[in-house]
């Protein structure tokens, strides 16, 4: 059995798309996923499952969703060992800075990290990028994160083919499935 990552798209933020963490987790076990468990409010969902297809997955997580709480909420599945690997990759300057933001960034299948980055670009004065599988890592300055390019992701059609944590929250997914 493979245990699975799934971060869910944009819920509750501004109080739109609001997904109660105890339905989500009943919608998720009762679509045939086991062991799972939901960290904080954001949709971050940890499962165990026999399916090795995460396209598959990604569509029966995002259907168990529409079936038990009426929204259609974009899902981005990661395998734990491929999240562990990402975040031992991650890049030295990545959270290491108190005076900068330090984000991830999950492509959302099928878009690749590599495709996302091409397409929204970077200003290596204000930001730094990389990315390893469906990861990618950025870090800007606080003072100067209003000139960044991924600042402005969300009037981009990238946006809509990614997913966000803060590094304090990816990190602490990353200790709850090592």
């Amino acid at each position: 059995m493979e245990k699975y990552i799934a971060l869910l798209r944009s819920v509750n933020v501004g109080g739109k798309n609001k997904v109660p963490m105890p339905l989500l987790k009943t919608a998720l076990e009762e679509a045939g996923l086991s062991g799972v468990s939901t960290y904080i409010n954001s949709g971050n969902v940890i499962f165990s499952c026999e399916d090795k297809e995460a396209v598959g997955l990604q569509q029966r997580c995002r259907q168990a969703i529409m079936d038990k709480l009426q929204l259609d909420i974009a899902v981005a599945i990661i395998l734990a060992n491929d999240f562990s690997d990402a975040i031992s990759h991650a890049p030295a300057w990545w959270d290491s800075d108190r005076e900068s933001k330090h984000i991830a960034i999950f492509a959302i299948a099928p878009t690749d990290a590599h495709a996302l980055i091409k397409e929204v670009g970077i200003k290596p004065e204000y930001e730094q990028i990389d990315f390893y599988g469906q990861i990618i890592f950025w870090s800007a300055p606080i003072k100067t994160f209003s000139r960044t390019r991924w600042s402005k992701v969300i009037a981009t059609p990238a946006y809509g083919n990614i997913t966000i944590r803060n590094a304090n929250t990816t990190k602490k997914l990353f200790r709850l499935i090592e």
